[in-house]
């Protein structure tokens, strides 16, 4: 399974990239406002910085949502940088944009993903990526990884290509669960991906592994 930051912070990016787990970056206007990044310039040129670091695929999220938008705002965004994946909504238009991507050869991450019929399309129309965001489903009392879990038989039942990215991750068993059901892909905050370093016997183990080292002197 490989581990996008979901995030546009640069210091995190980096310290993932030399953690060595990073296989990619995800990223949208609100976390690029959090880090204080506004005005196209910028936000281009950030998006060029965060693939200078990471050695994987970028998604960059188009702000449009008619598809003579999407189409030249995604074909900007490609154009920065080769590892560039231009991230579009689930909607019409934006099924329309993944199918001209597609045939382009540019690589797409449709968002917002909440059903199995939503990612079926997607898949149709050629998205590299489709994000299931399965935090935000378990807010209303919806089984997020049940989704996933629906995604994956359907997707294994046809051999799509399309890599199911597992979004709105909130906690290290979100990142456990979906490696269990087959997740290609999971985003996540660094913070949950750090926490899967934790346990209390490795902490306990290594102070008496410490305290013994001293006694040999």
């Amino acid at each position: 399974m490989k581990f996008f930051i979901d995030t546009a912070n640069l210091d995190q990016i980096k310290e993932a990239q030399d953690l060595g787990i990073l296989d990619g970056v995800t990223t949208n206007p609100s976390l690029m406002a959090k880090e204080g990044i506004s005005g196209k310039e910028a936000i281009n040129q950030h998006y060029i910085d965060i693939c200078n670091i990471s050695d994987g695929d970028v998604s960059a999220e188009v702000l449009s949502t008619t598809y003579e938008e999407m189409i030249k705002e995604g074909e900007e965004l490609a154009a920065l940088h080769e590892r560039i994946v231009v991230k579009i909504p689930m909607i019409k238009d934006g099924v329309k944009a993944l199918k001209y991507f597609s045939d382009k050869g540019i690589k797409t991450n449709c968002t917002l993903i909440f059903s199995a019929g939503q990612a079926l399309l997607a898949a149709k129309a050629g998205a590299t990526y489709v994000s299931p965001f399965l935090g935000r489903l378990d807010d209303i009392s919806v089984d997020g990884l049940n989704l996933i879990e629906e995604i994956r038989v359907i997707f294994d039942n046809y051999a799509f290509d399309t890599e199911i990215l597992a979004a709105s991750i909130r906690s290290p068993m979100h990142i456990i669960n979906c490696a269990k059901i087959g997740a290609d892909v999971i985003t996540s905050p660094l913070a949950s991906i750090l926490n899967l370093l934790k346990h209390p016997l490795t902490d306990s183990g290594l102070a008496q592994f410490v305290a013994d080292s001293k006694k040999l002197g």
